[in-house]
């Protein structure tokens, strides 16, 4: 990775049949002249089935986080990150959810979808507290849809990123090691004690979704000695996530022409300077960043040389 600028791009690309539409019609000019001025680097090759998808494997790195699959330690670092002091324990995010049952499966819905407030959330938070204290877990309010969860339940155990789950098929993700058993149980109880709570009802009249469950990710504690926070160059754009995991892919389509006018643009200015720079494009599967810094006559008559059409590359995320 550079020391400068570095653009990381989450569900740059998706299996989804939508989303391989949409690639056949998307022009991104900055994008493309981008890569035809860096050099590629090492392809983070990994499956749709971890636990952590790539964008955050890629960002784990740039964070100096180094943890196996499902157990990166994104709450704890948080935690860090907001002048707090991890100490040492394990926690997770918990999302206040809902899970729609389908004929044959549950699939969870984006929490967007909740339009859940500060003052419910906190109302939820308080009925929850009391059980999941009975398993050693303290709750704490950080935003409607985002809890963090303290306790040794978390500490090793691997869970899936709520970017795996969001309009999936739930079952195929709930973790099902035996460490992480009070965590089901705790969900079960929720589900009954949240069908009747008061701010449900009040949500179902007033025609909003009802909170019937939770889900836990970013497990994990902090090395003791870790203190790094993002790299200051670090560019995250979240609008091609925020439209895939709606599955709006008209939306992503969008969102990527925003990228490549604005983030796109201004690494190609950034190299014009001369400054050194990175891109990270990430698919579901796999993430490949590219590197450079000033880009010589060499390096454009490389990039003349050997153009790959964006579909092409794409399809390798």
């Amino acid at each position: 990775m550079s020391d400068g600028a570095h653009l990381l791009i989450p569900f740059a690309a998706s299996p989804a049949p939508g989303c391989r539409e949409a690639l056949q019609q998307l022009q991104l000019p900055q994008l493309k002249r981008l890569l035809q001025r860096l050099a590629p680097g090492p392809l983070d090759d990994g499956d749709e089935r971890d636990l952590s998808p790539p964008h955050e494997r890629v960002l784990a790195r740039a964070c100096g986080l180094s943890a196996p699959d499902g157990a990166i330690p994104w709450a704890a670092w948080q935690v860090l990150q907001d002048g707090g002091d991890p100490a040492g324990q394990a926690w997770a995010w918990i999302t206040p959810c809902h899970w729609h049952v389908a004929t044959d499966h549950i699939v969870m819905k984006h929490p967007r979808e909740l339009g859940l407030d500060g003052e419910d959330s906190s109302l939820l938070l308080a009925a929850m507290q009391p059980f999941f204290a009975q398993d050693g877990i303290t709750l704490e309010y950080h935003a409607p849809t985002r809890w963090l969860a303290r306790g040794e339940l978390f500490r090793g155990l691997a869970t899936a990123s709520l970017d795996r789950v969001l309009n999936r098929d739930i079952d195929d993700w709930v973790p099902r090691a035996a460490a992480a058993a009070p965590l089901r149980r705790l969900q079960q109880e929720m589900q009954m004690l949240l069908y009747t709570h008061p701010v449900n009802d009040a949500r179902v009249r007033g025609g909003l979704l009802p909170v019937n469950s939770f889900w836990a990710s970013g497990t994990g504690a902090l090395p003791a000695d870790h203190r790094a926070g993002p790299p200051a160059g670090l560019l995250l754009p979240h609008t091609l996530r925020d439209a895939a995991l709606l599955q709006d892919w008209s939306a992503w389509s969008a969102a990527w022409q925003q990228v490549d006018a604005a983030q796109c643009r201004q690494l190609n200015d950034s190299l014009d300077r001369g400054a050194a720079v990175t891109l990270s494009l990430c698919g579901e599967a796999r993430a490949r960043s590219w590197s450079g810094q000033a880009s010589g006559w060499l390096r454009r008559l490389r990039g003349a040389l050997d153009r790959q059409p964006l579909t092409t590359i794409f399809e390798t995320l």
